[in-house]
């Protein structure tokens, strides 16, 4: 065993299974930043926790049993990594998936969370047979940034999530979502708070994409002041070798009379007259950018869902809120993403499910 192991082990805490499993770890000398796999031993019935360093690191799991068996994976502030899945009674099934691990391990601007690695094993019946993981080869694995506001984040709690939330459940081993999105956040203060785009850029690796949607709290924010923002963090993405991918804001669900969206409150038309999907689109137009019009898909699904269909999709029932997502929303609207990134040839196919 290492002195380093050694030494860590001697300080922990052990108040809860959760730290427990932590002190296995490190008495089997698989402290952070360790090359090897790290497996079951760091596993509880519904949780698994491995005490490894920020990075990128892949994960192999096997679910199912001796019984029919339905399990998902979900890992540090909420991210669906793995959607669930049945498994028929002896037909276990193997996937691999790609997740980040940081500090802050959610929103930008919130709380550190837990230090490593931290996942949970959640189904209607779960069962997990094996797992491994493993640190990410950086030279085999791409990276997708999310710079964003509260409809794109890793939300803390329920009923709320962001659509980047869910986005990794659409991707196989080989690609992780690095979410960098934070509530309340508008171009103007993304740009000026240090724990954000300061933050991310100097992480990026050229060949990451970088998918920046933010309009929902530029409310108060000059046209040109707006696309002035959109093209410096466009610039600042490019300077370090990756490539901007400029994202219009899913819609507020807010109909007319007649069941459409065609209004300004929907259609994040702010106080002053800024259309903000509109300049969005000149923007990537000028500077040839690829461009998600998550605008023009999301009020595309909303309207064809109808008033009372599309509730679902946001937080009305539960908070009078149409503006947040729902889990259910909020993975609808992933997929929405998902297609656009195989359509537009971001992602290779081999690398989404």
């Amino acid at each position: 065993m290492r002195r380093t192991a050694i030494t860590l082990l001697a300080t922990l805490t052990i108040a809860t299974a959760l730290s427990a499993v932590r002190a296995q770890a490190h008495d089997r000398g698989m402290g952070k930043g360790a090359g090897k796999g790290l497996g079951m031993e760091n596993c509880t019935a519904t949780a698994c926790h491995f005490d490894v360093a920020p990075g990128t690191y892949d994960v192999r799991v096997r679910l199912g049993g001796d019984t029919a068996a339905s399990t998902g994976i979900t890992g540090e502030t909420r991210r669906t990594l793995l959607a669930e899945m049945p498994t028929g009674a002896g037909e276990p099934v193997t996937r691999s998936f790609t997740v980040n691990v940081r500090t802050p391990e959610g929103e930008p601007t919130g709380a550190e969370g837990t230090p490593g690695l931290d996942l949970v094993v959640g189904g209607s019946a779960p069962a997990l047979a094996d797992i491994r993981v493993t640190p990410a080869a950086a030279r085999h694995t791409r990276r997708i940034f999310l710079v964003g506001d509260s409809t794109v984040c890793d939300q803390p709690g329920d009923p709320y999530s962001g659509w980047g939330q869910q986005l990794p459940r659409y991707l196989r081993k080989g690609v992780s979502v690095a979410n960098y999105g934070d509530s309340g956040e508008s171009t103007v203060t993304y740009l000026a708070d240090p724990r954000l785009f300061a933050t991310v850029q100097p992480l990026i690796r050229r060949g990451d994409l970088v998918l920046i949607q933010l309009a929902h709290n530029d409310k108060q924010t000059d046209e040109a002041t707006y696309r002035a923002n959109l093209e410096t963090l466009v610039a600042g993405v490019r300077e370090e070798g990756g490539r901007p991918v400029l994202v219009t804001p899913i819609v507020r669900r807010w109909f007319n009379s007649d069941g459409t969206l065609n209004n300004g409150t929907a259609l994040l038309v702010n106080g002053l007259g800024v259309d903000h999907p509109a300049v969005t689109r000149s923007v990537a137009a000028a500077h040839d950018v690829p461009l998600i019009d998550l605008t023009a898909r999301t009020k595309a699904l909303v309207e064809s869902l109808g008033v009372e269909g599309s509730k679902a999709l946001y937080l009305y029932n539960e908070k009078r809120d149409n503006t947040h997502t729902s889990a259910h929303g909020a993975t609808a609207y992933a997929e929405l993403v998902r297609d656009e990134l195989l359509a537009q040839h971001l992602v290779p196919e081999r690398l989404v499910r």
